[in-house]
């Protein structure tokens, strides 16, 4: 399998899956199409079609997550509903529902709220796996209580509580602006090379927090290739593929200039 590793190949999913042994993988990072019309690759004929195909997908890589594997999967909430019921009836184990708020709401809807995050479903393979929360801590909100605390700790319980130095444990609400508006060139939004990429900073969140060094992360459907960029930049080995040849050129050229 040494052919395959830190390459994303041009392949249609399915045969790729089938191309990987079994327990292989350690982490999976999975942003497959939302059935939303953003190309022909997103636009299925029915939802049936649609959720067959998801179905279809969650079958051929599952039996490639090792037993302590863990995986992330991107979708809408109505998606990740149905998704997160497929997941449950194959044994998966659930960890979290992730709320990515994307501070980008454009719709100006006047029937329902504006639009403005995606899901990400956290779940594991079995009951145990890794995880390191200290390596996704976040800044402390409270600036001048923390600075306080950190001479004086604050009681609780007790005891006193002294802050970490780290910064808090992450949530499951993740605040990150969109690719598209973390990409502005003099103030304005730049067409990017595939419709729905997603921000490096939250993809490393992701490999930080769920991989150690050296192992093995899948990059389902890859796009523009960030999640295999980010394990190139944080040392861990990756596999993955891209069927569409436009992203597949353009994940090659940023993968070819990143270094860690």
């Amino acid at each position: 399998m040494k052919k395959l590793i830190n390459k994303i190949a041009r392949e249609d999913c399915f045969s790729f899956l089938d191309r990987l042994p079994g327990d292989f993988i350690d982490l999976a990072i999975i942003d497959p199409p939302y059935n939303m019309g953003k190309g022909d690759w997103d636009s299925f004929r029915t939802d049936n079609d649609f959720f067959r195909f998801t179905e279809q997908w969650i079958d051929g890589f599952l039996p490639k997550m090792k037993p302590t594997g863990s995986f992330y999967i991107f979708n809408n909430p109505y998606n990740s509903a149905r998704i997160l019921q497929m997941l449950v009836e194959r044994g998966a184990v659930f960890r979290n529902w992730i709320t990515w708020h994307k501070k980008d709401g454009i719709s100006a809807s006047r029937k329902r709220y504006v639009n403005n995050q995606e899901t990400i479903l956290f779940f594991t393979r079995g009951k145990e796996h890794y995880f390191d929360p200290d390596a996704v801590r976040e800044p402390y909100q409270s600036t001048d209580r923390i600075k306080h605390a950190a001479k004086k700790g604050i009681l609780k319980n007790g005891k006193r509580w002294y802050p970490n130095p780290k910064g808090r444990l992450c949530a499951d609400v993740w605040e990150f602006s969109s690719h598209r508006h973390k990409t502005k060139i003099n103030g304005k939004i730049v067409k990017p090379k595939h419709p729905t990429p997603k921000p490096e900073d939250m993809i490393s969140r992701m490999v930080l927090a769920s991989s150690k060094e050296k192992e093995i992360v899948l990059d389902m459907f890859s796009g523009t290739g960030t999640t295999a960029l980010v394990c190139k930049k944080t040392g861990r080995n990756f596999v993955g593929f891209e069927k569409n040849p436009d992203y597949y050129t353009h994940l090659q050229r940023r993968l070819s200039h990143a270094h860690r």
